[in-house]
């Protein structure tokens, strides 16, 4: 598997891990046979690690896709694989600002994800141009 591939996967993992701690930090409010209730998610830290979660459920399918199809169409391997470890980085500030309510920040993240990605889907198209 190539380093892309595997940031496809860690950024499935990332998503997933943004909001499992919120749910056993508060395990004693929270209830798995009501595992969309509003109610669990009124507290302010919980309601933007929900959109965190979101958000990362949101950017996936296009990031995952990407790659996918940047590797298929012959795109410079190790500039897909450096976008997709960038891509992540990103991600992960993007939640910890999300986090952190920082939104003006966060904005800029995601824009800055959403650049990577759509370089990582234009490479197979540009890579004649690329000095590599």
């Amino acid at each position: 598997m190539t380093v892309a591939e595997w940031c496809v996967f860690a950024s499935l993992m990332l998503y997933l891990l943004t909001i499992v701690p919120i749910k056993w930090l508060g395990y004693r409010r929270y209830d798995n046979s009501k595992p969309r209730d509003p109610a669990f998610y009124g507290d302010p830290l919980r309601t933007r690690a929900l959109g965190a979660h979101q958000n990362g459920i949101e950017a996936f399918p296009f990031f995952a896709v990407a790659v996918l199809l940047a590797e298929f169409k012959a795109g410079p391997q190790r500039l897909i694989d450096e976008l997709s470890v960038l891509f992540l980085i990103v991600r992960v500030a993007y939640v910890l600002t999300y986090l952190g309510d920082r939104p003006r920040l966060r904005s800029i993240l995601w824009n800055t994800g959403f650049v990577i990605n759509i370089a990582i889907f234009f490479l197979p198209l540009i890579r004649r141009y690329l000095p590599i």
